[in-house]
């Protein structure tokens, strides 16, 4: 994919999810919280923020980033990170948890410098890809909302991805 249609696209979905927020922030119980969790493929730790946006009982809409920790060597650097947006459907929800099924668009991207036996450079790819998976919210305090997910994403970096972290509520 081209810079051009890299910085395109982040325009797009940042003014995208400014609008989405507008519109339902009103209505919607929104939260906002942090991420721990391991992809498969990258076979590595990564951090990451998610956004929550419950517009009905049953319907929310979810956009989290994770930046991995690639493993280094002494001659080459290795970043990884994903773009998710999902939408979930919630099957359960009362006081004490919440279970949902979730379905998306992910963007994740691998960038490799090297330098080393007179040699340097560096290379990067981006793809989109699929998200399936299910997740759950447990409900222990009116702001303070811990959570887990568990999703595939199927792209040409397919990947299983488990996370777990903390959600608060805004609202």
């Amino acid at each position: 994919m081209e810079h051009k249609q890299i910085i395109f696209m982040k325009k797009f979905l940042l003014i995208l999810c400014i609008a989405f927020l507008g519109t339902f922030a009103a209505q919607a119980q929104v939260r906002l919280g942090g991420t721990i969790g391991y992809g498969t493929q990258i076979e590595a730790l990564g951090i990451g923020v998610i956004g929550d946006y419950k517009i009905t009982e049953n319907i929310g809409v979810a956009a989290n980033f994770a930046y991995y920790f690639a493993e280094d060597t002494e001659f080459s650097t290795t970043d990884f990170w994903e773009l998710n947006g999902n939408i979930n459907y919630y099957f359960v929800t009362n006081e004490s948890i919440e279970f949902y099924g979730l379905g998306g668009l992910n963007y994740s991207r691998i960038s490799t410098s090297f330098d080393g036996f007179g040699f340097s450079g560096s290379a990067a790819e981006g793809e989109l890809g699929l998200n399936l998976g299910v997740g759950s919210n447990f409900n222990i305090g009116k702001n303070f909302l811990p959570f887990g997910e568990i999703k595939y994403i199927i792209g040409d970096f397919d990947q299983l991805v488990i996370q777990a972290g903390v959600k608060f509520n805004l609202n």
